[in-house]
């Protein structure tokens, strides 16, 4: 009985982790106590009597499930969940925790849900009675209760559930909240690992799940990807630059997840940059300038290697991570990068791989393991880290061994002597094996560099001397390698090994040192004869290899030197003979039938000299990652250097690039969902086309309703199609003189609404009323959407500008490279549809033809493209007081100074510091925060030359204050100082420095102080906050006693904690804050509804961290008397 439970507890105890990220997501508290249910729990098996026990525990937290009371079932669940945590077995009160799956407490149903996940694949029969909940529950409007139910039936591992599992998530793929996508994604594996067969309808849903562009989604859908459908690349096409662009923002494990998939991808579509007959030339321009005479000109000539774009995207948009905190996304870009790049940019990861060296040993060991890889093929890209790589007294011998392998690659003439001078410190190492390898590591230095061999080997002679076994028998073993390259040019080492060999106890040097005078016995006649008389006394008592040697030693001089070597040879084969390892037997009988001729002997014995005395090749002494590469750099193939179950090897590169439209698809979108709002008004269609194209005649010929539209058109497109090339000069010239282009526009603009009819007055002023009522639309597509407005007529308005916003949603979220050129296109595409408006004088008006705002068109003949920063002004003078809120910085409420103790006087030897926060903008920069200093000398002598020095902060940039010259005994000092906290309350830490002492100080900012106040609407306070809802939520509930309340104002103890401001409320029980934090400008809102005796306090905030930070310290104030 109890092995079993022991079983069960250690099954329990490999989901600890996951249960605790789960409970942490879900922002559970656990008892940190234990009570004494848990504790009688815990000991079953100790006891005689611990059965008993845990039996009553388990009662009574049935007993407290199936109350009535939910405040019991929820202290219940916390307890059980709390014992999942610690690894004990909570499976019996399945059926008792699985009743409250329907409870219509969200805290309940989440712990119940975490329970579920943990035990359903176990306890399945019971699992299933409650599928009617969890369908249910798919539908809650909790995002939280949605994913979570997903979660749970996704472990319920039946198959008979299966198409239930499949409608879920095919449902789930198409929720509106991103988390439920997400969870979706990763329920996509788990029934692909029970049933293979719904691999199709599963490769659907990823295909849809794959155009989310959700940062949350991707990471997850392409793990799913992975999975299940490895192969299926022309998934990928479509959404290509998409991955790419949204790279930077998907989750850490996510991007790890992107980058390998996108480096198979990649090694499918495009060519080799790493040919060697062609040039690279990817920034040449030629090919689109170039006339056709060049062309076939050039035709005979070296055709040069132009990357392709989508290629360069993937390099471009991996490159920023290499500054990541993660180690797996830097070895990944790192990976990508050597398997991608051309062999010039692959040098950019040598420094991230080289600062990964500082973290955990366990990474170290994944990174040299890679670098070690690197360095055989590149030796100049860490070369010149080499000092990186030295051996450190406390790094673990696996760690010593890999930065040996890479100091012997990166070994050359020039460095070979700092690289000698540090082995030979390693060589003193108390640790045996890192020595030995040393030795191994002088040897193929030796062999790689001629130059040194000869003093490697006299230097491995010396170590023959030394008193470490270890050491002597690694070097007779590189000795004897090195030997063989040049035998008879060192005699004498031979002999001298031969007089040391009494000495030497370790098996494999004795063997090494008589496989040599064996192999090399005619350079040494006199020695080795001796050494056989040696070895046939201590024959029986040495260990197999020697005696093998032996064997082999008997024969060769046998051969060579019979007259003083027969007696010993055969008494040496009898002792063979007999021998209890059956191996020494079989080699004495095969030798005695080969060098001693009788009639039995064949003709094998007449080659005997040519087989035991052939000449053998020197070894080569390679690296153990040489052949490492065929696996894809950090995966746990090339960790291993053997295959692993799921790894996806790397395909070679094609010879000719496969079609890249396939990837064009997403700009062809795009092009259709702008066409239609840029080209609603003809003449502007028209006259933009012909910028841009050359078919722009015929969509003119289209799309012209009257002679006159036609004709206007028709001047305007001949104008401009005849200065083609100028049109681009003309326009850099304009983006120059644009002060000069805006003042001339502005006094044209003038005379020509002059001359304006009172029709075209009236539909200005319609005009100026729609443009009021599209506030969530963006600066350029609500220009656009109001020229729809007119041109479908006044009673569209509304349909116009819903149409542009959901536009304007999907185009806001495409790559960054096509975003670019969409905005390009915009700015010289507007300026020319205002031009043809008003050459036209049809009764169709533009949005920039508003007399009140700012002149909208240019009449001088020669251009007819608008100035770009004339147009910047109209566009946001146009929008600038509808489209966003009235949010401004105000100025901070007055509270009591709290001051904060930055360095004792005591520790600072009499220099006293205090700092506080003056909630002020800070005049060094807007992203960092204003503190104040103030120092006080407590001492009897002055202090000189006060300033900070070594800023050790990661991340953080501070503004130094000006440093003080001289502080007399117990005078004091204040001065301003700026620091950028980035957004959290992580301290800044520096060192505060006198003419003659240095304290290192840490300024620790509370989360409020990170605020700027702001002011707005209730309106806007409640539009913004509904933007932050779900995961951007924290809220809590707390008990204020009446007294409380009565003593203080909420407002004052809110303000006093957080640097917030007051967002007046029509309700007297509802009290609303808002900040902006400084550094991110993401906005920060405090929703305070106080009722009876109790309070609930909401905080909205994209940065979660910030808002449970902050919530957890109103909490605090709020509740305290």
């Amino acid at each position: 009985m109890n092995g079993g439970l022991f079983s069960l507890r250690s099954e329990a105890a490999g989901v600890v982790r996951t249960v605790l990220v789960s409970a942490e997501n879900l922002q559970l508290t656990l008892r940190s106590d234990i009570s004494q249910e848990e504790q009688a729990f815990s000991n079953h098996q100790h006891y005689g009597d611990s059965e008993e026990t845990k039996s009553k525990g388990n009662e009574d937290l049935k007993e407290m499930l199936e109350s009535t009371k939910e405040s019991l079932k929820l202290e219940a669940m916390k307890r059980v969940v709390g014992l999942i945590a610690r690894g004990k077995n909570a499976s019996e009160l399945f059926p008792a925790v699985v009743k409250n799956v329907a409870s219509k407490n969200i805290e309940l149903k989440k712990l119940v849900y975490v329970y579920l996940v943990r035990y359903a694949e176990e306890q399945q029969d019971l699992a299933l009675l409650s599928i009617s909940t969890f369908q249910r529950a798919l539908k809650d409007p909790n995002q939280l209760i949605r994913a979570s139910a997903l979660r749970v039936l996704s472990s319920i591992r039946v198959p008979i559930i299966v198409p239930i599992m499949m409608l879920a998530i095919k449902e789930a793929a198409s929720d509106l909240s991103p988390y439920v996508r997400k969870t979706s994604a990763h329920a996509i594996q788990k029934l692909y690992s029970l049933d293979a067969d719904q691999k199709e309808h599963l490769i659907e849903v990823i295909e849809k799940l794959l155009k989310d562009k959700s940062t949350l989604v991707a990471g997850s859908v392409v793990m799913a990807f992975e999975e299940v459908c490895p192969e299926r690349i022309d998934l990928i096409h479509k959404n290509y630059r998409k991955l790419c662009n949204l790279l930077m923002d998907v989750e850490e494990w996510g991007q790890v997840v992107i980058i390998n998939m996108l480096t198979r991808y990649a090694r499918t579509q495009f060519v080799s940059p790493w040919k060697e007959d062609g040039e690279f030339d990817e920034n040449s321009e030629k090919a689109f300038y170039d006339s056709d005479e060049e062309k076939k000109e050039g035709a005979g000539q070296k055709k040069p290697y132009v990357m392709d774009p989508d290629h360069r995207l993937l390099l471009r948009s991996t490159k920023p991570l290499l500054q990541s905190r993660n180690t797996a996304v830097v070895m990944c870009v790192a990976q990508l990068y050597w398997h991608l790049a051309p062999r010039h940019e692959v040098s950019v990861v040598t420094k991230s791989l080289v600062r990964l060296l500082r973290s955990h040993r366990e990474v170290q060991f994944v990174v040299l393991q890679n670098i070690a890889t690197m360095s055989i093929q590149r030796k100049g890209m860490f070369e010149p880290f080499m000092k990186s790589f030295y051996v450190r007294s406390t790094d673990a011998t696996h760690l010593k061994t890999l930065k040996l392998e890479i100091l012997t690659n990166l070994a050359n003439e020039a460095n070979i002597s700092t690289i000698l001078r540090e082995f030979q410190t390693y060589v003193k190492s108390q640790d045996k094996a890192f020595a030995a390898a040393t030795i191994q590591a002088i040897g193929r230095c030796a062999t790689n560099i001629s130059e040194i061999t000869d003093t490697c080997l006299n230097g491995l002679v010396l170590l023959l001397s030394n008193r470490d076994e270890t050491v002597v028998a690694e070097s007779v073993v590189v000795i004897k390698k090195l030997l063989q390259t040049q035998p008879s040019q060192h005699s004498d080492i031979i002999k001298h090994m031969a007089k040391l060999f009494d000495n030497i106890t370790v098996p494999m040097a004795r063997a090494s040192i008589l496989w040599l005078i064996g192999e090399y016995c005619e350079h040494v006649p006199k020695i080795a004869p001796d050494v056989l008389r040696k070895m046939a006394k201590s024959f029986t008592s040495e260990e197999d290899i020697v005696k093998l040697q032996t064997v082999n030693l008997a024969a060769k001089l046998y051969l060579t030197n019979s007259k003083q070597t027969k007696l010993l040879t055969q008494y040496i084969l009898n002792l063979g003979k007999y021998d209890q390892s059956y191996d020494i037997r079989d080699r004495t009988r095969f030798i005695r039938q080969l060098i001693v001729p009788n009639e039995k002997s064949g003709a094998l014995s007449k080659y005997a000299r040519r087989i035991l005395l052939a000449p053998k090749p020197a070894p080569v002494l390679q690296s153990a990652f040489k052949d490492r590469d065929r696996f894809q750099l950090g995966t746990l193939s090339h960790t291993l250097n053997s295959k692993a179950t799921g790894y996806l090897e790397l395909s070679d590169w094609p010879d000719v690039a496969p079609d890249q439209s396939v990837r064009n698809v997403e700009v062809v979108e795009v092009a259709k969902e702008w066409a239609p709002a840029v080209s609603k008004t003809k003449a502007a269609k028209s006259d933009d086309d012909k910028f841009y194209s050359d078919s722009g005649e015929e969509e003119e010929a289209e799309g012209s309703d009257s002679g006159s539209d036609s004709s206007s058109s028709e001047d305007s497109s001949s104008s401009s199609s005849s200065s083609d090339e100028s049109g681009s000069e003309e326009d850099s010239e304009e983006k120059s003189d644009s002060n000069e282009d805006s003042d001339k526009s502005s006094s044209q603009s003038e005379k020509s609404s002059d001359s304006g009819s009172d029709k075209k007055k009236k539909k200005t002023l319609k005009n100026k009323k729609l443009q009021q009522g599209q506030k969530a639309s963006k600066d350029s597509d609500s220009d656009v959407g109001q020229k729809n407005g007119h041109k479908r007529g006044s009673g569209s308005g509304s349909a116009s500008a819903s149409s542009e916003e959901s536009s304007s949603e999907e185009s806001s979220s495409d790559s960054g490279s096509d975003s670019d050129s969409g905005t390009e296109q915009k700015r010289k595409t507007k300026p020319r549809a205002v031009k043809k408006v008003e050459v036209k004088k049809s009764h169709e008006v533009s949005l920039l033809d508003l007399d009140d705002f700012s002149p909208a068109t240019v009449t001088t003949p020669k251009s007819s493209i608008l100035s770009p920063s004339l147009l910047s002004d109209l566009q946001g003078l146009s929008l600038s007081s509808s489209s966003t809120p009235a949010i401004q910085v105000s100025s901070p409420v007055f509270v009591p100074v709290r001051t904060h103790a930055l360095l004792h006087h005591m520790t600072g030897k009499g220099l006293a510091a205090q700092y506080h926060f003056p909630r002020q903008p800070c005049i060094y920069g807007n992203s960092m925060v204003s503190v104040q200093l103030t120092f006080n000398n407590h001492g009897d002598h002055a202090l000189e030359d006060l300033h900070i020095s070594e800023k050790t902060s990661t991340g953080q940039n501070i503004h130094c204050f000006r440093p003080i010259e001289r502080l007399e005994p117990e005078a004091s000092a204040t001065v301003s100082m700026g620091v950028d906290f980035n957004d959290s309350t992580q301290g800044a830490s520096f060192q505060l420095c006198t003419k003659a002492e240095k304290f290192s100080v840490s300024l620790q900012p509370t989360v409020g102080e990170l605020l700027l106040p702001v002011t707005m609407t209730e309106q806007d306070f409640n539009k913004e906050q509904g933007k932050l809802q779900g995961m951007n939520e924290s809220s809590t509930s707390i008990t204020m006693p009446p007294e409380t309340v009565s003593s203080q104002p909420i407002s004052k103890k809110v303000v006093s904690v957080a640097n917030v401001g007051v967002v007046p409320s029509g309700q007297d029980s509802v009290h609303r804050f808002a900040g902006k934090l400084v550094s991110s400008g993401a906005l920060v809102l405090v929703c305070v509804v106080q009722k009876e005796s109790s309070a609930q306090i909401t905080v909205n905030t994209e940065r979660t961290i910030v808002g449970s930070n902050l919530l957890r310290e109103l909490q605090t104030a709020l509740s305290a008397s």
